[in-house]
Protein backbone atom coordinates (compact mmCIF):
# COMPACT_ATOMS: atom_id res chain seq x y z
CA UNK A 1 0.00 0.00 0.00
CA UNK A 2 1.48 3.36 -1.12
CA UNK A 3 1.03 6.91 1.00
CA UNK A 4 -2.02 7.94 -1.16
CA UNK A 5 -3.73 4.56 -1.16
CA UNK A 6 -3.05 4.53 2.53
CA UNK A 7 -4.35 8.30 3.02
CA UNK A 8 -7.07 7.45 1.36
CA UNK A 9 -8.22 5.08 2.85
CA UNK A 10 -8.32 7.45 6.30
CA UNK A 11 -10.39 9.60 3.90
CA UNK A 12 -12.90 6.93 3.89
CA UNK A 13 -12.96 6.22 7.50
CA UNK A 14 -13.39 10.35 7.83
CA UNK A 15 -16.23 10.24 5.27
CA UNK A 16 -17.84 7.49 7.29
CA UNK A 17 -18.56 9.31 10.29
CA UNK A 18 -19.29 12.97 8.58
CA UNK A 19 -22.45 14.36 10.60
CA UNK A 20 -22.08 12.44 13.62
CA UNK A 21 -18.97 14.18 15.16
CA UNK A 22 -20.11 17.19 15.95
CA UNK A 23 -18.58 20.05 17.80
CA UNK A 24 -15.39 17.82 16.81
CA UNK A 25 -14.39 16.94 13.29
CA UNK A 26 -14.79 13.93 11.55
CA UNK A 27 -11.33 12.11 11.22
CA UNK A 28 -10.00 9.23 9.79
CA UNK A 29 -6.65 7.23 11.14
CA UNK A 30 -5.03 3.83 9.56
CA UNK A 31 -1.93 2.47 10.74
CA UNK A 32 0.38 0.67 8.44
CA UNK A 33 3.47 -1.44 9.45
CA UNK A 34 5.31 -2.72 6.38
CA UNK A 35 3.13 -2.08 3.71
CA UNK A 36 -0.02 -3.51 5.57
CA UNK A 37 -2.72 -2.08 7.34
CA UNK A 38 -2.66 -2.64 10.84
CA UNK A 39 -5.16 -0.29 12.28
CA UNK A 40 -7.80 1.81 11.31
CA UNK A 41 -10.71 3.98 12.74
CA UNK A 42 -12.83 7.24 12.84
CA UNK A 43 -13.46 9.59 15.06
CA UNK A 44 -16.62 8.78 17.69
CA UNK A 45 -19.81 10.64 18.32
CA UNK A 46 -19.23 13.24 21.40
CA UNK A 47 -17.04 12.13 23.28
CA UNK A 48 -15.79 8.81 22.71
CA UNK A 49 -12.25 8.41 21.62
CA UNK A 50 -10.36 10.17 18.56
CA UNK A 51 -9.73 8.14 15.15
CA UNK A 52 -6.03 7.93 16.20
CA UNK A 53 -6.92 5.86 19.32
CA UNK A 54 -9.15 4.04 17.55
CA UNK A 55 -6.64 2.84 14.98
CA UNK A 56 -3.75 2.48 17.69
CA UNK A 57 -5.91 0.35 19.52
CA UNK A 58 -6.41 -1.99 17.03
CA UNK A 59 -2.95 -2.15 15.80
CA UNK A 60 -1.92 -2.84 19.30
CA UNK A 61 1.85 -3.50 19.75
CA UNK A 62 2.00 -3.35 15.90
CA UNK A 63 1.83 0.17 15.91
CA UNK A 64 5.38 0.15 17.22
CA UNK A 65 7.62 1.82 14.20
CA UNK A 66 5.03 1.41 11.95
CA UNK A 67 3.30 4.72 10.00
CA UNK A 68 0.23 5.91 11.28
CA UNK A 69 -1.70 7.99 8.11
CA UNK A 70 -4.34 10.66 9.96
CA UNK A 71 -6.40 13.40 8.11
CA UNK A 72 -5.97 15.90 10.47
CA UNK A 73 -3.17 16.85 12.47
CA UNK A 74 -3.63 15.12 15.84
CA UNK A 75 -4.35 17.36 18.62
CA UNK A 76 -2.28 18.18 21.60
CA UNK A 77 -4.27 19.33 24.36
CA UNK A 78 -6.93 17.53 26.27
CA UNK A 79 -10.98 18.56 25.60
CA UNK A 80 -12.89 16.14 27.16
CA UNK A 81 -10.29 13.00 25.73
CA UNK A 82 -6.60 13.29 26.59
CA UNK A 83 -4.37 14.76 23.74
CA UNK A 84 -3.65 12.01 20.67
CA UNK A 85 -0.22 13.34 20.55
CA UNK A 86 0.56 11.61 23.62
CA UNK A 87 -1.11 7.94 22.48
CA UNK A 88 1.15 8.11 19.30
CA UNK A 89 4.45 8.15 21.45
CA UNK A 90 3.77 6.04 23.47
CA UNK A 91 2.33 3.30 20.98
CA UNK A 92 5.93 4.00 19.09
CA UNK A 93 4.97 5.21 15.81
CA UNK A 94 7.36 6.30 13.94
CA UNK A 95 6.22 8.10 11.06
CA UNK A 96 2.96 10.42 11.19
CA UNK A 97 1.52 11.40 7.81
CA UNK A 98 -1.09 13.89 7.90
CA UNK A 99 -3.70 15.42 5.73
CA UNK A 100 -4.78 18.84 7.11
CA UNK A 101 -3.36 20.96 9.43
CA UNK A 102 -5.69 21.27 12.46
CA UNK A 103 -7.43 25.19 12.56
CA UNK A 104 -8.24 24.97 16.14
CA UNK A 105 -5.65 27.67 17.48
CA UNK A 106 -4.93 25.47 20.28
CA UNK A 107 -3.67 22.72 18.20
CA UNK A 108 -2.77 24.62 14.62
CA UNK A 109 0.59 23.09 13.93
CA UNK A 110 1.87 22.48 18.09
CA UNK A 111 0.78 19.08 17.38
CA UNK A 112 2.96 18.40 14.58
CA UNK A 113 5.81 20.24 16.51
CA UNK A 114 4.99 17.89 19.69
CA UNK A 115 5.50 14.80 17.50
CA UNK A 116 8.73 15.78 16.05
CA UNK A 117 10.29 16.79 19.43
CA UNK A 118 9.41 13.53 20.80
CA UNK A 119 11.68 12.30 17.17
CA UNK A 120 8.71 10.95 14.99
CA UNK A 121 8.92 11.69 11.36
CA UNK A 122 5.98 13.73 10.25
CA UNK A 123 5.15 14.28 6.74
CA UNK A 124 2.22 16.98 5.96
CA UNK A 125 -0.18 17.85 2.79
CA UNK A 126 -0.86 14.52 1.50
CA UNK A 127 -4.53 14.52 -0.46
CA UNK A 128 -4.50 17.78 1.27
CA UNK A 129 -7.05 19.00 -1.03
CA UNK A 130 -9.66 16.53 0.08
CA UNK A 131 -8.56 16.68 4.00
CA UNK A 132 -9.32 20.42 3.52
CA UNK A 133 -12.79 19.78 1.86
CA UNK A 134 -13.73 17.18 5.16
CA UNK A 135 -12.42 20.00 7.96
CA UNK A 136 -13.90 22.72 6.22
CA UNK A 137 -17.01 23.02 8.22
CA UNK A 138 -14.92 22.44 11.55
CA UNK A 139 -12.41 24.97 10.58
CA UNK A 140 -15.04 27.59 9.87
CA UNK A 141 -16.71 26.57 13.18
CA UNK A 142 -13.75 26.86 15.41
CA UNK A 143 -12.76 30.01 13.49
CA UNK A 144 -15.86 31.95 12.95
CA UNK A 145 -18.21 30.56 15.84
CA UNK A 146 -20.89 29.84 13.34
CA UNK A 147 -21.48 26.84 11.60
CA UNK A 148 -20.33 26.30 7.51
CA UNK A 149 -23.22 26.86 5.31
CA UNK A 150 -24.39 24.70 2.21
CA UNK A 151 -26.92 26.28 -0.10
CA UNK A 152 -29.00 23.90 -2.04
CA UNK A 153 -31.54 23.94 -4.34
CA UNK A 154 -32.88 22.17 -7.87
CA UNK A 155 -33.80 24.07 -10.84
CA UNK A 156 -35.34 23.91 -14.24
CA UNK A 157 -32.95 25.00 -17.37
CA UNK A 158 -34.89 28.82 -16.99
CA UNK A 159 -34.10 28.79 -13.52
CA UNK A 160 -37.43 28.38 -11.67
CA UNK A 161 -37.71 26.05 -8.39
CA UNK A 162 -41.54 25.25 -9.53
CA UNK A 163 -44.36 26.40 -11.71
CA UNK A 164 -46.51 29.65 -11.20
CA UNK A 165 -48.97 27.55 -9.10
CA UNK A 166 -46.14 26.71 -6.86
CA UNK A 167 -46.20 23.11 -8.03
CA UNK A 168 -42.35 21.52 -7.29
CA UNK A 169 -42.54 17.77 -7.82
CA UNK A 170 -40.97 16.69 -9.14
CA UNK A 171 -37.71 19.00 -10.62
CA UNK A 172 -34.71 16.43 -10.58
CA UNK A 173 -34.91 13.32 -11.06
CA UNK A 174 -34.07 9.98 -8.56
CA UNK A 175 -31.03 10.02 -8.87
CA UNK A 176 -30.48 13.73 -7.88
CA UNK A 177 -32.21 12.99 -4.74
CA UNK A 178 -30.66 10.05 -3.98
CA UNK A 179 -27.63 12.90 -3.84
CA UNK A 180 -29.58 15.08 -1.48
CA UNK A 181 -30.08 12.47 0.77
CA UNK A 182 -26.71 11.60 1.12
CA UNK A 183 -25.41 15.15 1.33
CA UNK A 184 -28.46 15.70 4.17
CA UNK A 185 -26.61 12.32 5.60
CA UNK A 186 -23.20 14.10 5.88
CA UNK A 187 -24.77 17.56 7.32
CA UNK A 188 -25.55 18.47 11.15
CA UNK A 189 -29.13 20.38 10.24
CA UNK A 190 -31.11 20.88 7.41
CA UNK A 191 -32.96 24.89 7.38
CA UNK A 192 -35.40 25.92 5.42
CA UNK A 193 -38.28 28.98 5.96
CA UNK A 194 -41.71 28.83 7.14
CA UNK A 195 -43.22 29.33 3.63
CA UNK A 196 -40.75 26.02 2.35
CA UNK A 197 -42.93 24.26 4.90
CA UNK A 198 -46.13 25.75 3.88
CA UNK A 199 -45.44 25.10 0.56
CA UNK A 200 -43.80 21.67 0.55
CA UNK A 201 -44.65 20.16 3.75
CA UNK A 202 -41.48 18.36 3.84
CA UNK A 203 -40.11 16.06 6.29
CA UNK A 204 -36.45 16.89 6.14
CA UNK A 205 -35.12 13.64 6.98
CA UNK A 206 -32.41 11.17 5.45
CA UNK A 207 -34.13 8.71 3.64
CA UNK A 208 -31.57 5.89 2.30
CA UNK A 209 -31.41 2.36 2.40
CA UNK A 210 -28.05 1.06 3.70
CA UNK A 211 -27.33 0.04 0.29
CA UNK A 212 -27.62 3.56 -0.77
CA UNK A 213 -25.24 4.81 2.07
CA UNK A 214 -21.60 5.55 0.38
CA UNK A 215 -19.78 4.15 3.91
CA UNK A 216 -21.38 2.34 7.12
CA UNK A 217 -22.37 5.18 9.18
CA UNK A 218 -22.80 5.16 13.07
CA UNK A 219 -26.62 5.36 13.89
CA UNK A 220 -28.07 8.62 14.66
CA UNK A 221 -31.37 10.04 14.68
CA UNK A 222 -30.46 12.43 11.41
CA UNK A 223 -29.55 16.51 11.50
CA UNK A 224 -31.25 18.40 13.14
CA UNK A 225 -34.35 20.26 11.41
CA UNK A 226 -34.69 24.05 11.39
CA UNK A 227 -37.40 25.90 10.68
CA UNK A 228 -37.51 29.89 10.58
CA UNK A 229 -40.99 31.35 11.00
CA UNK A 230 -40.66 34.99 12.93
CA UNK A 231 -44.06 34.52 14.60
CA UNK A 232 -44.12 30.57 14.75
CA UNK A 233 -47.39 29.87 12.21
CA UNK A 234 -47.00 26.87 11.00
CA UNK A 235 -49.77 24.66 9.52
CA UNK A 236 -51.43 22.24 12.00
CA UNK A 237 -50.61 19.61 9.83
CA UNK A 238 -47.09 19.87 8.91
CA UNK A 239 -45.32 16.55 9.04
CA UNK A 240 -42.60 18.34 11.51
CA UNK A 241 -45.28 18.85 13.88
CA UNK A 242 -46.13 15.50 13.46
CA UNK A 243 -45.09 13.00 16.91
CA UNK A 244 -42.17 10.99 14.87
CA UNK A 245 -40.50 14.18 13.73
CA UNK A 246 -41.25 16.89 15.75
CA UNK A 247 -38.54 15.34 18.52
CA UNK A 248 -35.54 16.92 16.72
CA UNK A 249 -37.19 19.83 14.59
CA UNK A 250 -35.97 23.34 16.29
CA UNK A 251 -38.31 26.30 14.87
CA UNK A 252 -36.91 29.71 15.83
CA UNK A 253 -39.16 32.63 16.30
CA UNK A 254 -38.17 36.33 16.22
CA UNK A 255 -37.68 37.76 20.15
CA UNK A 256 -40.02 40.47 20.30
CA UNK A 257 -42.99 38.28 19.57
CA UNK A 258 -43.91 36.57 22.86
CA UNK A 259 -46.82 38.15 23.66
CA UNK A 260 -51.10 37.52 23.21
CA UNK A 261 -51.35 35.36 20.31
CA UNK A 262 -47.79 35.04 19.45
CA UNK A 263 -47.02 33.65 22.77
CA UNK A 264 -50.22 31.23 22.62
CA UNK A 265 -48.44 29.79 18.79
CA UNK A 266 -45.39 29.22 20.49
CA UNK A 267 -46.82 27.63 23.11
CA UNK A 268 -48.40 25.67 20.58
CA UNK A 269 -45.41 24.47 18.74
CA UNK A 270 -43.93 22.93 22.44
CA UNK A 271 -46.91 21.53 22.93
CA UNK A 272 -46.69 19.58 19.38
CA UNK A 273 -43.17 18.71 20.91
CA UNK A 274 -40.98 20.91 18.94
CA UNK A 275 -37.96 22.87 20.39
CA UNK A 276 -38.78 26.70 20.16
CA UNK A 277 -36.23 29.36 20.22
CA UNK A 278 -36.10 32.77 20.03
CA UNK A 279 -33.64 34.97 17.62
CA UNK A 280 -32.87 38.50 16.83
CA UNK A 281 -35.18 39.69 13.84
CA UNK A 282 -33.78 43.00 11.43
CA UNK A 283 -35.40 46.45 10.78
CA UNK A 284 -37.37 44.86 8.37
CA UNK A 285 -39.14 41.97 11.18
CA UNK A 286 -36.87 38.86 9.80
CA UNK A 287 -35.12 36.72 11.64
CA UNK A 288 -31.35 37.49 11.63
CA UNK A 289 -29.51 35.21 9.86
CA UNK A 290 -25.97 35.67 11.80
CA UNK A 291 -28.41 35.39 14.78
CA UNK A 292 -29.58 31.89 13.56
CA UNK A 293 -26.20 30.86 12.57
CA UNK A 294 -25.04 31.59 15.76
CA UNK A 295 -27.60 29.60 17.88
CA UNK A 296 -26.72 26.69 15.71
CA UNK A 297 -23.28 26.82 17.06
CA UNK A 298 -24.24 26.92 20.61
CA UNK A 299 -26.07 24.08 19.46
CA UNK A 300 -22.27 22.27 18.24
CA UNK A 301 -24.15 22.39 14.62
CA UNK A 302 -21.13 22.59 12.20
CA UNK A 303 -22.75 22.25 9.37
CA UNK A 304 -25.70 23.27 8.23
CA UNK A 305 -27.90 23.00 4.62
CA UNK A 306 -30.39 25.30 3.47
CA UNK A 307 -32.49 23.80 1.26
CA UNK A 308 -34.73 27.27 0.84
CA UNK A 309 -36.73 28.62 0.43
CA UNK A 310 -35.96 31.98 -1.68
CA UNK A 311 -36.28 34.73 0.73
CA UNK A 312 -34.11 32.80 2.79
CA UNK A 313 -31.36 31.68 0.58
CA UNK A 314 -31.82 35.58 -0.59
CA UNK A 315 -31.13 36.81 2.95
CA UNK A 316 -28.19 34.09 3.25
CA UNK A 317 -26.30 35.61 0.44
CA UNK A 318 -27.36 38.95 0.85
CA UNK A 319 -25.37 38.89 4.05
CA UNK A 320 -22.82 36.59 2.74
CA UNK A 321 -23.12 33.62 4.82
CA UNK A 322 -23.15 31.05 2.38
CA UNK A 323 -19.77 29.34 2.24
CA UNK A 324 -20.73 26.26 -0.62
CA UNK A 325 -23.37 25.74 -3.39
CA UNK A 326 -24.72 22.53 -4.74
CA UNK A 327 -27.43 23.30 -7.44
CA UNK A 328 -29.22 20.93 -9.96
CA UNK A 329 -30.37 22.05 -13.33
CA UNK A 330 -33.09 19.59 -15.03
CA UNK A 331 -33.60 19.74 -18.72
CA UNK A 332 -37.09 20.99 -18.19
CA UNK A 333 -38.55 24.30 -18.91
CA UNK A 334 -40.97 25.72 -16.74
CA UNK A 335 -41.47 29.60 -18.37
CA UNK A 336 -43.60 32.21 -16.66
CA UNK A 337 -43.08 35.74 -14.79
CA UNK A 338 -44.77 33.95 -11.83
CA UNK A 339 -42.53 31.02 -11.62
CA UNK A 340 -40.25 31.30 -8.38
CA UNK A 341 -36.36 31.07 -8.90
CA UNK A 342 -34.47 30.32 -6.06
CA UNK A 343 -32.49 33.21 -4.83
CA UNK A 344 -34.36 36.62 -3.60
CA UNK A 345 -33.44 38.71 -1.43
CA UNK A 346 -31.54 42.83 -2.65
CA UNK A 347 -29.13 40.88 -4.87
CA UNK A 348 -26.49 42.70 -6.58
CA UNK A 349 -26.39 46.00 -8.75
CA UNK A 350 -23.89 45.27 -10.75
CA UNK A 351 -22.21 41.65 -12.36
CA UNK A 352 -19.03 42.50 -11.71
CA UNK A 353 -19.92 42.14 -7.93
CA UNK A 354 -21.15 38.92 -8.89
CA UNK A 355 -20.46 35.97 -5.99
CA UNK A 356 -18.22 33.74 -7.81
CA UNK A 357 -17.38 29.67 -7.51
CA UNK A 358 -14.14 28.09 -6.82
CA UNK A 359 -13.29 24.50 -7.19
CA UNK A 360 -16.32 24.24 -9.70
CA UNK A 361 -17.32 20.70 -10.20
CA UNK A 362 -19.70 19.83 -12.95
CA UNK A 363 -21.19 16.43 -13.18
CA UNK A 364 -23.82 14.54 -14.55
CA UNK A 365 -25.95 12.80 -11.92
CA UNK A 366 -28.95 10.91 -14.09
CA UNK A 367 -31.15 13.13 -16.15
CA UNK A 368 -29.44 16.10 -14.17
CA UNK A 369 -26.24 18.21 -13.93
CA UNK A 370 -24.88 19.53 -10.70
CA UNK A 371 -22.82 22.44 -10.29
CA UNK A 372 -21.33 22.39 -6.83
CA UNK A 373 -18.30 24.75 -5.78
CA UNK A 374 -17.20 26.98 -2.21
CA UNK A 375 -17.87 30.74 -2.77
CA UNK A 376 -14.94 32.75 -3.11
CA UNK A 377 -14.22 35.33 -0.34
CA UNK A 378 -13.34 38.86 -1.49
Amino acid sequence: MNEREAMRLAIAWARSVEGRTAPRPPVGAVVVRDGVVVGQGATSPPYGPHAEVHALHEAGSLAEGADLYVTLEPCCVTIHTPPCTNAIIAAGIKRVVVGSLDANPLVSGRGIDQLRAAGIEVTTGICAQETDEIVRPFATFITKGRPYVTAKWAMTLDGKIATRTGDAYWISGPAARQWVHRLRDRVDAILVGAGTVRADDPQLTVRLTAEQRECARADRQGPLRVVLSSRGELPVHSKLLQPDLATGTCVLVGADGEQGQVSTLHQWLRDCGVEVVTVATDAQGQLDLAAVLAVLAQKGVMHVLIEGGSSVLGSAFDRRLIDHVAVFIAPKISGGHAAPSPVGGMGLAAMADALQLQQVRVEPIGEDVLVEGTIVRG
